[in-house]
């Protein structure tokens, strides 16, 4: 998981599942995944199977902001750990580019330092 990400030690358990559900989840503007790209902010998941998500877009006119939460729900409840998922939506902190993983720096073609 990266380290940028606030995760909580029950979510810590399942990341890589975890990982692997949100990096099938793209920004259809810039063509990368919602995880490299550095939206995801926190992720907590509790005893009765219920998973918050905290993340944000690079705008408020991000088209993204309509789908992006369903298909992030709809990925993460089909993990036996997730029964229900909330997704929150914030805008502080604001999104930076060095958010950006080193492999969606490379994807992109941004520098990866």
């Amino acid at each position: 998981m990266r380290e940028d990400i606030k995760i909580n030690p029950q979510a810590a358990l399942i990341s890589d599942k975890l990982i692997e559900k949100l990096q099938t989840i793209e920004d259809p503007e810039i063509g990368l995944d919602i995880y490299n790209l550095g939206f995801i902010y926190e992720i907590h998941l509790d005893e009765q199977k219920h998973c918050d998500i905290v993340l944000t877009f690079t705008g408020i006119g991000c088209e993204c902001i309509e789908s992006v939460p369903a298909q992030i729900e709809a990925a993460l409840n089909q993990l036996e750990e997730i029964d229900s998922t909330t997704v929150k939506i914030v805008w502080s902190p604001a999104w930076k580019m060095t958010r950006i993983s080193r492999f969606g720096r490379i994807a992109l073609g941004v520098n990866p330092n």
